[in-house]
């Protein structure tokens, strides 16, 4: 089976579970299935590495995950209307993958989380993109014929999945964002599906 890369950082839980929902759309489409992965925090001082394997949750990216996948779907919560360090950091040591088009062709989508509705959802998704279009990734969004997209009161946009999880963290994710993060696995997974066909 093909893998697509479901890879997060998250910090209060909302991204890992809309992770979880990302995945659960990659499986649902044939022959192609979700490999999900996290990024370790940093911090100013950084003399003390991370431990090998987080405590709990999705195992810690490697350089393998990146070679091995079909796609890749990033997520990350918003600091300041952009992604948050840990995983831009991440991004920041794939200069060996950028040069030799490790990612190059492959499809790819965001998804984020913030504490308010206005808190930099569609920015950060957006800063997300960037790094995907230097790495020659071809960016894949949910298109308006989701219903979903019409009807969210809550995350969910164009340029990805979402989530306003409230400024204490407490929102659950609601059922059109539980919907829209499925929707972007599963498109993810299809256009990987049908590049790896031919079609």
């Amino acid at each position: 089976m093909s893998e697509i890369l479901v890879l997060y950082y998250s910090r209060g839980g909302k991204v890992a579970q809309l992770a979880r929902l990302v995945a659960r759309g990659v499986e649902e489409i044939g022959g192609m299935r979700a490999r999900v992965r996290s990024v370790p925090p940093v911090a100013p001082v950084t003399e003390t590495a991370a431990p090998p394997e987080p405590d709990e949750g999705a195992p810690y990216v490697t350089r393998a995950d990146l070679h091995d996948c079909a796609g890749l779907v990033l997520g990350s919560p918003t600091r300041f209307g952009n992604m948050a360090a840990p995983l831009k950091h991440f991004l920041d040591t794939t200069s060996a993958e950028w040069a030799s088009g490790t990612l190059v062709g492959k499809p790819a989508g965001v998804f984020t989380s913030t504490s308010t509705m206005h808190g930099g959802q569609e920015t950060t998704l957006l800063s997300m993109m960037l790094p995907l279009l230097h790495h020659g990734m071809l960016v894949v969004g949910i298109p308006y014929t989701e219903a979903a997209l019409n009807r969210t009161r809550g995350g969910g946009s164009p340029y990805g999945a979402s989530h306003v999880a409230g400024t204490s963290g407490a929102n659950p994710i609601d059922e059109d964002e539980r919907a829209l993060a499925r929707v972007l696995g599963r498109r993810v997974a299809d256009v990987a599906a049908k590049l790896e066909r031919g079609a």
